[in-house]
């Protein structure tokens, strides 16, 4: 699997919150806190936000039938919705 960093940047505190609520809502389990695991839907992910604006994110499993493009561009539109807000 391709587990290199994802790197958004511009991820105000607004963005981030709307991300953890929309990851929430969707039932992915988010831990509290700017860093940690967040994993459902077969897919688990590590994340570090640095509190202003810099977000990375590492995926590191997935399931089968969906390829790491996929679980990249979900999470890449997850932050493009929330950043609109």
């Amino acid at each position: 699997m391709n587990c290199k960093p994802i790197t958004f940047c511009n991820v105000s505190p607004g963005t981030f919150k709307c991300m953890r609520k929309k990851l929430k809502d969707a039932g992915i389990h988010i831990p509290s806190g700017n860093k940690g695991k967040l994993s459902g839907m077969g897919a688990v992910a590590d994340f570090e936000w640095d509190g202003e604006s810099k977000l990375v994110v590492i995926i590191t499993k997935k399931p089968c039938i969906v390829s790491y493009e996929t679980v990249a561009c979900r999470i890449e539109d997850l932050v493009r919705e929330c950043q609109a807000r």
